[in-house]
């Protein structure tokens, strides 16, 4: 398998948050050059319509508890692949090396000699705040952020977040939905129990859904999550500048009022 194609080369591109035309120019581009596609689940599948007609594309995506291959496994792939038939996109969502295993892959590869270029891809934890208006940085407000996973390899939570809890950063946790509940009990320790939060579910993409509310009322919100879908938790005083939050607390004063 080694000797047929003359050039093994992988790309590892980062696709970027969901919209397909959110992906780079230059990740585009590797999509059209490549001879197999190995691309994950949270890949928009419209852009797979990039690629030539003859390149092979296959799924080697991982959701929760529903891994179509192990990762060792999509390792080897990348590399047999790469030595029989030339060049190889592995497209993953958002940015590979935040919190995708793209450093792993790459390390492989490169341990089996075969060539690796980096396409970065815009992260989801900058894009899809972004996109509905939530800024992760405002003067008087915070001077930073903090990008954490929700969940461990262990199934826990990081301590990362009780230390930025901590902190007046603002929090974007990344595949921290299924410990909603525990992620939030342990930052309200630390904040004030009128932080705004927003989850943000399938961002940038056309079914895209929000709901904001403060980490007082954060149990009123857990029925609300669709636990199929992914999403991200905003913590911080500057989801307060996303407009419907204003609205919203002007209607619950009313409420108190009336």
């Amino acid at each position: 398998m080694k000797n047929k194609a003359k050039n093994p080369k992988v790309i590892l591109v980062g696709s970027g948050p969901g919209d397909a035309e959110l992906i780079t120019v230059k990740g585009l581009n590797a999509i059209k050059s490549a001879d197999v596609i190995l691309y994950d689940a949270l890949v928009n599948k419209e852009l797979l319509k990039n690629a030539k007609k003859s390149t092979e594309c296959i799924y080697v995506g991982k959701r929760f508890n529903q891994h179509k291959y192990p990762q060792e496994v999509i390792n080897q792939m990348l590399v047999d692949n790469a030595f029989k038939y030339g060049t190889v996109v592995r497209l993953k969502g958002g940015d590979p090396f935040v919190f995708g295993r793209g450093s792993e892959e790459i390390e492989y590869v490169e341990n089996q000699g075969v060539e690796v270029e980096f396409i970065p891809g815009i992260s989801s934890a900058l894009a899809v705040p972004s996109s509905q208006g939530i800024p992760l940085t405002k003067r008087g407000l915070n001077e930073s952020f903090w990008v954490i996973t929700g969940t461990r390899s262990d199934g826990q939570i990081s301590k990362d977040i009780i230390n930025g809890a901590q902190s007046s950063a603002t929090l974007v946790i990344l595949m921290g939905l299924r410990n909603f509940s525990i992620i939030m009990s342990e930052v309200i320790k630390y904040r004030h129990k009128y932080t705004p939060f927003a989850i943000i579910q399938n961002g940038t993409l056309p079914d895209e859904k929000i709901t904001i509310e403060t980490l007082s009322n954060y149990k009123n919100v857990i029925d609300t999550i669709d636990y199929s879908s992914p999403g991200i938790i905003i913590i911080g005083d500057v989801v307060g500048e996303h407009p419907s939050f204003l609205e919203e607390e002007i209607q619950r004063v009313l409420e108190v009022i009336i």
